[in-house]
């Protein structure tokens, strides 16, 4: 098969599309045969040789896929040769084929098409494993994402909304607050203008915001902490911002709040699956609904995923950045 390498860490033009051995599926794994994947920040940091894939896994970015099942590894049962599916990766979905632990396989939601289906592994795990299984945003309350039009933002404000809460975002420009607005966004911010923890608090009656999902990090911290309410949950997902901060322990323990900070790729199997199985049972539906839906900026060639990766360091896109595979429809 072919898959993008990256023979030596750097630019996007370190990225290469080259010939390699197929993956075998092993036990409870199964072979998908790519039709599509997604570009996230993380496959841009393992370019830069920031972040290496976990020890055993596929050595190619891509971190979600979109196909069909090709093969069944030994102890496989629920699925079978050619179901379309979507899936959640440690890596390798750059590539024509991946092998998948069958436990972070989904269907492909009723009315996604296959290719698009790729928008919505990472983003809804990420979203609804750190929004609602570990901040427990509930109806009534406001949420505070950051980065409201990107493909994380862009999921998190819909499910948030979906679920009864007031959604506040910050973006960069006049367009893509639009963009989220048109999503079910209420506050809208523009961080180059606006300064988000008067913003919120404006909006809030002082109280602040009951939970804030974080892209940035260290350069957020302490006026994330400035922005929530009292019992407010603080969840950081990147660190675009920078990884050290300083932490007023004293502003924490006055709103009796929490901080929390995950990342998905290096979560033991069982974790995975269980995020996996939830996200199946509480996001799907919406999906399938017309509640929810992948937003999706442009899809490019899989072996063209060097201007990908230009596309999405510019921070030009709205949504998700996809790649299409050479057996794509």
């Amino acid at each position: 098969m072919h898959a993008i390498t990256i023979p030596e860490p750097g630019g996007p033009e370190a990225l290469v599309w080259a010939e390699v051995p197929d993956p075998v599926p092993g036990e409870g794994e199964v072979l998908v045969e790519v039709v599509s994947s997604a570009v996230n920040r993380a496959d841009v940091l393992q370019r830069q040789g920031f972040y290496n894939p976990p020890p055993g896994t596929s050595p190619y970015p891509g971190l979600e896929c979109a196909g069909r099942i090709a093969a069944l590894g030994p102890g496989v049962s629920g699925w079978a040769v050619g179901d379309e599916v979507c899936a959640l990766l440690a890596g390798g979905g750059y590539a024509e084929k991946v092998a998948v632990p069958v436990g972070q396989l989904l269907p492909v939601p009723e009315g996604v098409g296959l290719v698009e289906a790729a928008a919505l592994p990472e983003v809804t795990s990420t979203v609804w494993s750190n929004v609602f299984l570990i901040s427990h945003l509930r109806p009534g309350e406001t949420v505070l994402i950051h980065g409201g039009s990107s493909g994380i933002g862009t999921m998190a404000v819909q499910l948030a909304k979906a679920v009864g809460a007031r959604v506040a975002v910050t973006a960069g420009s006049p367009d893509k607050l639009a963009r989220c607005a048109e999503l079910g966004a209420d506050i809208l911010i523009n961080y180059r203008e606006q300064d988000f923890v008067e913003e919120v608090r404006e909006n809030t009656a002082g109280a602040g915001a009951d939970v804030i999902l974080d892209i940035v990090g260290a350069k957020y911290l302490e006026r994330n902490v400035q922005a929530l309410t009292v019992n407010g949950r603080l969840a950081i997902i990147g660190l675009q911002g920078g990884a050290k901060g300083e932490l007023n322990l004293g502003a924490l323990l006055a709103k009796r709040a929490a901080v929390t900070a995950t990342s998905l790729r290096g979560r033991p199997l069982g974790e995975k699956a269980a995020i996996i199985a939830a996200v199946r049972e509480h996001v799907w539906p919406l999906i399938g609904g017309g509640v929810v839906r992948p937003v999706v900026d442009r899809t490019v060639p899989m072996q063209d995923a060097a201007e990908a990766h230009r596309i999405l360091e510019s921070s030009a896109h709205i949504g998700k950045v996809l790649l299409a595979a050479p057996a794509a429809p």
